[in-house]
């Protein structure tokens, strides 16, 4: 298991990039959360399987079909152990 800290940065509030991110995490059996930052971008917290994760980056490049993402900032922390998936 591993765990990621992804930053969002584009056309990416108001799109419903989280509701979004949170069925694809559901489908990709990923566990974590999603939010709106004040500047504009969003932040999602994953922790699943390397390769699930690696897709739902993936997705997180392309967003739901309104966003418009830029730039995908992606860091690696040390898995805590979260269950189930939500918006925040």
């Amino acid at each position: 298991m591993i765990r990621s800290r992804v930053l969002v940065s584009g056309k990416v509030q108001g799109v419903w990039f989280r509701d979004s991110c949170r069925q694809a995490a559901l489908d990709l059996n990923v566990r974590g959360w999603v939010r709106n930052l004040p500047d504009g971008r969003v932040e999602a917290v994953f922790e699943g399987d390397r390769e699930d994760i690696d897709l739902l980056i993936a997705w997180c490049g392309r967003g739901p079909a309104k966003a418009r993402v830029t730039e995908v900032k992606v860091s690696y922390e040390p898995p805590e152990g979260l269950t189930g998936f939500e918006i925040r």
